[in-house]
């Protein structure tokens, strides 16, 4: 069975942005260690339809596999990097699967 790519979809309302980009500095280096992809973020977003609009910022990144994806989350060093996102920031974190290879 080949690996699936899978996408995280971040959604953030930042209360202390100092506090928060000591969290995006560790950010990065611990995505790429994991063969993480950042891909965009938006601040001013447009919520086209829907009872529960996200607000804020939203973040787009992608692993190649879930246990990409999961041993990243896992990382105890990414663990103790996110008590800053914790503490700055109210998020919701959701993982969704890309598309298996066509052949």
């Amino acid at each position: 069975m080949e690996e699936v790519k899978v996408y995280m979809i971040a959604n953030l309302q930042i209360h202390d942005a100092d506090r928060y980009r000591e969290y995006e500095k560790g950010f990065f280096p611990l995505l790429k260690k994991h063969g993480g992809e950042f891909i965009t973020y938006d601040d001013n977003i447009v919520n086209v339809e829907g009872e529960k609009p996200m607000e804020g910022r939203v973040i787009l990144f992608s692993f190649p596999s879930a246990e990409h994806a999961e041993n990243w989350y896992s990382d105890p060093e990414y663990q103790d990097l996110s008590e800053h996102r914790r503490a700055s920031v109210t998020t919701t974190l959701t993982r969704i699967s890309g598309l298996p290879p066509r052949k």
